[in-house]
């Protein structure tokens, strides 16, 4: 399938670590899961991929074919633009985690939890 999409071996294998590189940024900006079905948020190592990429595209300049080029460009693009967004997506995340352990508390400690006192108006 790779060798109907490029044009040669040598662009599949860049692809191959474009993709490499593509993935661990996603990971690490919480948009794919891990191995383990883990999330995580590690935007160092993000910006290292993003990085890296914008290099492989500054190194490579007018050794790409446009359709490498335009490829390349997008990716980058699309990753760049995550980066601003995980921020806000881990917050929201955090946010849910927080609830979800509040609630778990609740029903496990149901001494502790918060309750309302209901009393009769008539009394």
């Amino acid at each position: 399938m790779a060798q109907e999409f490029f044009d040669d071996e040598n662009s599949a294998h860049l692809f191959q670590l474009v993709h490499m590189l593509q993935r661990s940024a996603m990971m690490h900006m919480g948009l794919m899961q891990d191995s383990e079905g883990r999330v995580h948020y590690n935007l160092s190592e993000t910006k290292a991929a993003i990085d890296t990429l914008s290099m492989l595209k500054t190194k490579m300049d007018g050794n790409l074919t446009t359709k490498e080029s335009t490829m390349l460009n997008g990716i980058i693009s699309e990753l760049q633009l995550q980066f601003v967004k995980a921020p806000a997506r881990q917050r929201a995340l955090e946010d849910q985690v927080a609830e979800s352990e509040a609630i778990r508390e609740t029903f496990t400690n149901p001494q502790d939890a918060p309750s309302e006192i209901i009393t009769d108006e008539e009394e």
